[in-house]
């Protein structure tokens, strides 16, 4: 699609999309899918990670899940990415056979036979499906204390957060599990819980499996913190929690 530095703007990512500039400010506004960066004179910004979260929004929607259902899933912090196209991928599967029966009984239809079958307008199980993954990832306490706060302040608290990283990356030299990188997590802890929601150590825990796991995270935290940081913040975090 892109490569790892190429930026598209507005127009591109509308053009690449097929969905219309004005849609892409509308996700913007929400809070759905945030430019990666803005230029001075305002021009909205996507790179390779922006326009694969998305596919992801898109995927949800031709699945008729909300907008708010996609933004309450794509921003869990347990959201995971293979997952989540396995859950997608199994709902298409559905809906295919789904609009296949209802084919099938419409040309029954056409052919004049005499039957009485509604199976084919029962999606209860699709729904079943979609309840699972609004379960799993929609809805959790972390998300509905994000969804109070400002989209604009989020996306400014997420670049204020990076200096923490960018400290942690001037740690690299010591042991994950030292004082001063422990205290350097706690320190991460209480900011997302100031600026994002209640971060407990199981949120924290999942959090630090995602920075080293998440190419986009991982790229983004060795990007001001140094190549490792992501991976070093992981295992500080995996020490910190389980203490």
């Amino acid at each position: 699609m892109t490569n790892k530095t190429q930026m598209l703007t507005v127009q591109q990512a509308a053009r690449l999309s097929h969905v219309s500039i004005r849609t892409l400010h509308y996700y913007h506004q929400v809070g759905l899918l945030l430019p990666t960066a803005q230029t001075k004179s305002g021009y909205r910004m996507y790179d390779k990670n922006a326009m694969k979260r998305l596919q992801h929004i898109l995927l949800f929607r031709k699945l008729k899940f909300s907008l708010k259902e996609i933004r309450q899933m794509l921003d869990d912090p347990f959201f995971n990415e293979q997952e989540a196209l396995e859950k997608q991928i199994a709902l298409l599967e559905m809906e295919k056979q789904h609009t296949q029966q209802l084919i099938d009984l419409a040309n029954a239809l056409r052919k004049g036979d005499k039957i009485m079958n509604f199976d084919a307008f029962d999606e209860s199980e699709m729904e079943q499906f979609k309840q699972e993954a609004r379960k799993k990832w929609g809805r959790t306490a972390a998300w509905q204390a994000c969804e109070k706060k400002n989209p604009a302040d989020m996306q400014n608290a997420g670049k204020d957060m990076m200096q923490l990283f960018a400290d942690l990356g001037t740690l690299l030299h010591l042991s994950p599990a030292h004082p001063a990188v422990q205290q350097q997590v706690q320190q991460l802890q209480q900011y997302i819980t100031a600026h994002f929601y209640p971060c407990t150590n199981e949120i924290l825990s999942g959090l630090g499996q995602m920075y080293a796991q998440d190419e986009r995270f991982r790229q983004n935290i060795d990007a001001h913190g140094g190549p490792g940081t992501a991976a070093f913040a992981a295992k500080a975090i995996e020490i910190f929690t389980k203490e």
